[in-house]
């Protein structure tokens, strides 16, 4: 039996409104450290938003983040303006939030298709994998962007934008597995609707 995915738009919209809303208001929770790069819950939730709506819904969501920044609202970490993205020492982690996102959701979304039954162990592998690889996604941007900016080393820069943040990204890491892992098959039921075409 086959079945033919059909995306619903408008829930589409919502919920990347709904996720550019929180990624914008985490801005609140901000953790500021010697190295320039605060700790954020900004870039788990970016991660999320791929993670649950896939590349495009999730991806738009942190694009609508971005240019809302960009417009002159205070959303990266209490900041705004393109230039804390073009010549900030975090703009290249900001560029990272939606490549991550992006990562995360292709890989999904091509090997966890939505209305199709898998084996848990396959379901969680995947998650998983999609997870680590938008992690490892967004601190390479970081650090291409952070050395870009500062000229600083590569050992400096992993010291101040990698080794700090280790414990804290492994705990949202986890988080955002789990969480991708409950409420994924009810966010692609809003986002999809599911028709048998044929045998």
């Amino acid at each position: 039996m086959k079945t033919k995915l059909t995306p619903k738009a408008a829930s589409g919209s919502v919920m990347s409104a709904l996720f550019a809303a929180l990624i914008s208001c985490a801005f609140f929770f901000s953790i500021p450290l010697p190295g320039g790069v605060p700790i954020v819950l900004q870039d788990s939730l970016a991660m999320l938003s791929g993670l649950l709506l896939g590349p495009l819904w999730g991806g738009l969501a942190v694009f609508v983040f971005l240019a809302l920044g960009c417009l002159g609202l205070p959303v990266f970490s209490g900041k705004a303006g393109y230039q804390i993205i073009v010549n900030g020492a975090t703009g290249g982690f900001l560029v990272g939030y939606l490549l991550g996102a992006v990562c995360a959701g292709i890989i999904l979304r091509l090997f966890l298709v939505p209305g199709k039954k898998y084996c848990q162990f396959r379901k969680w592998a995947l998650i998983i994998i999609a997870a680590v690889c938008a992690v490892v996604v967004l601190y390479v941007s970081g650090i291409i962007g952070f050395i870009r900016v500062t000229h600083k080393d590569f050992q400096t820069t992993l010291k101040a934008c990698v080794l700090p943040f280790l414990p804290v990204a492994s705990i949202k890491l986890v988080l955002n597995v789990v969480l991708t892992g409950t409420l994924r098959n009810l966010v692609n039921n809003a986002l999809y609707s599911v028709e048998v075409v044929g045998e």
